[in-house]
C-alpha cells in the first residue's frame, strides 16, 4: 500500500528561482518568479498579453540567447540542474517546444520533418531506426494512420491541425522530459483544437506540460496546475481547480472574471 501511495506522488522537475529577464536595461519582463513544477504535470500560464507568459516559456527552452539584448538572472532548475549553465543544444534535447502557428519545415517531408532534431544535433541513425522513430511519433500524435501513405510529402501538404500535430512528434522525437507549448492552437479551428487539447492530457502520463493560454476555458479543461502572470510578475501559481473557484488574489479574480484582460 505504501509503495502505491508513494507512486502517485509527484516529484518537481522543473524550479524557476528568483528568475528575472529584461529586454531594455533597468526593465523587467519577467521579474523574480519562483515555482516548482512537479513531473508529469500540465501547467497553463495565463495573463493579458506583454505579461511574460512567451518571454518565460522561451527562457526554459534557451531560446532569449538568440537575441543578444536579452538579460536573464536567477536559475532554472531541471532536476536541481541550472539549465542556465549548461550547453542549450543539450537543454533542447530535453526541453521540447511548440509554437503558436504550425511550422513544420517546408522543405522537409513528413518523414524529414520528424527526424529533423536529430540532423540537427548531428545525431546518425540508422534507416531502420528513423523508420521506428517516425511511426513511433505519428502514433504518438495520432497521425500515423492519416499518413503513413505520405510520409514522403511535404508536411506542408498537411492540414492546420494535422502539421502541429506533426510539430508535437518532431518535439517529442528526441525524448524530452519536458514539452513547452506557445498558445499551440490559438491559430486552429475548433475540431483540430479538440483533438491537440485530447493529445495533450493523453501526452501528461509520459512528459512535464507547460502551456501558455490565453483560453481560460482551455486551462480550466486540460491543467493541473495554472500561473497568472501580470506585468512580468508571477502574482498566483496554484491548482487550477483552486485558482479558478477561489482565487487568492484579487488581481487573478478581475482577470478570470473579465474585469480586465
Amino acid at each position: 500500500m505504501e509503495n502505491s501511495i508513494e507512486k502517485n506522488i509527484k516529484q518537481p522537475i522543473l524550479e524557476f528561482k528568483d528568475l528575472s529577464i529584461s529586454y531594455t536595461p533597468g526593465k523587467n519582463a519577467v521579474e523574480k518568479v519562483n515555482a516548482t513544477i512537479n513531473e508529469n504535470t500540465i501547467t497553463a500560464i495565463m495573463g493579458p498579453s506583454g505579461c511574460g507568459k512567451s518571454t518565460l516559456l522561451r527562457a526554459i527552452n534557451r531560446m532569449h540567447e538568440l537575441y543578444p539584448n536579452i538579460k536573464i538572472s536567477g536559475e532554472i532548475l531541471l532536476k536541481n540542474n541550472n539549465i542556465l549553465s549548461i550547453d542549450p543544444i543539450l537543454v533542447r534535447r530535453k526541453i521540447g517546444m511548440v509554437f503558436q502557428r504550425p511550422n513544420p519545415f517546408p522543405n522537409m517531408s513528413i518523414f524529414e520533418n520528424v527526424l529533423a532534431g536529430y540532423g540537427l544535433n548531428g545525431i546518425k541513425l540508422k534507416k531502420s531506426q528513423k523508420k521506428e522513430i517516425v511511426e513511433e511519433n505519428l502514433r504518438n500524435v495520432g497521425l500515423w494512420e492519416e499518413v503513413k501513405d505520405s510520409v514522403n510529402k511535404k508536411g506542408t501538404f498537411l492540414s492546420g491541425g494535422q502539421q502541429q500535430r506533426l510539430c508535437i512528434a518532431r518535439a517529442l522525437a528526441l525524448k524530452p522530459e519536458v514539452l513547452l507549448m506557445d498558445e499551440p492552437t490559438s491559430a486552429l479551428d475548433p475540431i483540430s483544437t479538440n483533438r491537440i487539447e485530447e493529445l495533450i492530457l493523453d501526452l501528461k502520463k509520459d512528459y512535464t506540460i507547460l502551456v501558455v493560454t490565453h483560453n481560460m476555458s482551455q486551462a480550466a479543461r486540460i491543467s493541473d496546475n495554472s500561473m497568472f502572470m501580470y506585468l512580468g510578475e508571477l502574482v498566483e501559481y496554484d491548482s487550477t481547480r483552486q485558482m479558478f473557484t477561489k482565487p487568492s488574489n484579487k488581481r487573478t479574480e478581475d482577470y478570470l472574471t473579465g474585469v480586465f484582460s
